[in-house]
């Protein structure tokens, strides 16, 4: 029988597309160590993020919390030090919790990141190594960027990103470090080394953030190769600026399309962050065979997750920040033997704010009063096919005063701009690649209105008073 608390491994890729995995049915990428989480465990494909945008979702992840309760809306500024953590839980039940790799839970400025070190503590961590993302790397010094002054690269990799920054979104070559040292290796081998040294009587939860394959698009060596452009799946198109659109909808499926990015450049943006996706792949697999051969993954419980999508050219769009499909949904997969059912796949709608209960529940403790989330053991267990109707996700596109509103079910999504005004409305049965907007077209009135107030409902039962947004018209 599996422990009262099981060992607990948090994987993380970062801006991650819920369908770039071969045992998902992607037609070109491998990722063999991936698709074996899938096979012993249960995968979620429509699992919406709270927020398509990287520290509102990653703060949403940690405090179980929507963006109008914890009130971060962009990648500026820091989670609050009131906001309870799973895993602050974790670690008073128990727990020895440990993070490694990016966690972005609060603005990077510069200085070394060993400083910040008291404050990841006391969002509940006892062992910390720290790194940030890709672009925060060429103006953030850390662990990782002090061995690659050890080998004289540093400087290289921030010449590189100068470049590739003053070249634009569409800049794809190979990075200059060689890939033992590139930051998703960095992090692996990391954890990697964690796990073979872990001899704490406790169990452990270890958070592993990778910093790929979120852009620029710079995957290392052999990994820049793999995939032939060529050969890459086309992307979705952007859809037409039907009649029936009224001024908002059309103005807002307009912002964001990057001009003038050829096919050329979609297929070579593509072919190196598949590139990107096998590398942490191969990372896994390390990780994995680190966990088999001290004996742990035979009761471990894996949460492999990422906090957005990435647009990769779909509807004329790169990166994230919008509510189209490629942007929301992410990889979403729980593992635990003899706990939770393998190689099953649930339809039920999951957002990350759901693995703050679902890890307690296993986990034996208390729940928290203030997480917003859900348990899925009741999914996972199937006990119940599902635990929520809707799933919730904001975004400020145009700035923090700019926000948006999104609710998705099953079969329909429809967001709003902040004076409630609707911007997007799919039927997601008949036109799964949203190319034909709703909003505004006379038959589809009824649907609008139900759409409508499906999302005041759902605000209005995540925040006692409303919505935490004065701005916000119902």
């Amino acid at each position: 029988m599996p422990q009262s608390k099981p060992n607990i491994l948090i994987l993380m890729p970062d801006q991650m597309r819920a369908d770039s995995m071969s045992g998902v049915g992607h037609p070109m990428i491998r990722t063999p160590n991936m698709d074996r989480l899938c096979a012993e465990g249960t995968r979620f494909p429509n699992a919406v993020t709270t927020c398509p945008l990287c520290m509102p979702a990653r703060a949403s992840f940690a405090n179980g919390l929507y963006s109008h309760n914890h009130n971060m809306w962009s990648n500026l500024g820091r989670m609050a030090a009131h906001d309870e953590t799973f895993f602050q839980i974790l670690e008073k039940h128990g727990y020895y919790t440990a993070h490694i790799g990016k966690s972005h839970y609060y603005e990077h400025r510069g200085k070394h990141m060993r400083l910040e070190e008291p404050y990841m503590h006391a969002r509940g961590f006892d062992f910390v190594h720290e790194v940030t993302g890709p672009w925060a790397t060429a103006t953030t010094p850390s662990y990782m960027t002090d061995e690659w002054d050890r080998h004289c690269l540093y400087d290289v990799f921030k010449q590189d990103y100068a470049k590739r920054k003053k070249q634009g979104p569409c800049s794809v070559w190979p990075s200059p470090l060689p890939t033992d040292l590139f930051l998703d290796s960095y992090v692996g081998a990391q954890a990697e080394k964690f796990i073979k040294t872990y001899d704490r009587d406790k169990p452990f939860c270890l958070f592993t953030g990778f910093g790929g394959p979120h852009e620029p698009w710079d995957a290392p060596g052999e990994y820049a190769k793999m995939y032939p452009p060529e050969n890459t799946p086309p992307p979705m198109p952007a859809e037409p600026l039907n009649d029936w659109l009224t001024d908002t909808a059309r103005e807002r499926t307009l912002h964001g399309r990057v001009q003038h990015m050829s096919v050329e450049d979609i297929r070579r943006i593509r072919a190196n962050y598949f590139g990107k996706i096998s590398l942490i792949d191969h990372w896994f697999g390390r990780i994995i065979a680190a966990c088999e051969e001290r004996g742990f993954w035979k009761d471990l419980l894996v949460v492999f997750w990422s906090d957005h999508g990435e647009m990769l050219g779909d509807h004329g769009r790169l990166h994230k920040n919008v509510f189209y499909e490629s942007s929301i949904l992410f990889p979403f997969v729980f593992r635990w033997p003899g706990r939770i059912p393998q190689g099953a796949t649930s339809q039920a709608l999951a957002q990350q704010i759901d693995t703050f209960p679902t890890l307690l529940e296993f986990a034996g403790a208390e729940p928290s009063t203030r997480c917003q989330g859900r348990s899925l053991v009741p999914v996972l267990s199937g006990a119940s096919q599902s635990v929520r109707e809707t799933a919730l996700s904001e975004h400020a596109n145009m700035g923090e005063n700019d926000r948006n509103y999104m609710i998705r079910t099953l079969t329909h999504k429809y967001a709003t701009d902040r004076q409630g005004r609707g911007t997007m409305l799919f039927d997601l049965e008949e036109d799964p690649n949203e190319q034909v907007n709703l909003i505004g077209r006379k038959n589809s009135r009824k649907l609008e209105t139900e759409m409508h107030e499906k999302l005041f409902l759902t605000l209005s039962d995540t925040q006692p008073n409303m919505v935490d947004d004065p701005g916000w018209k119902p």
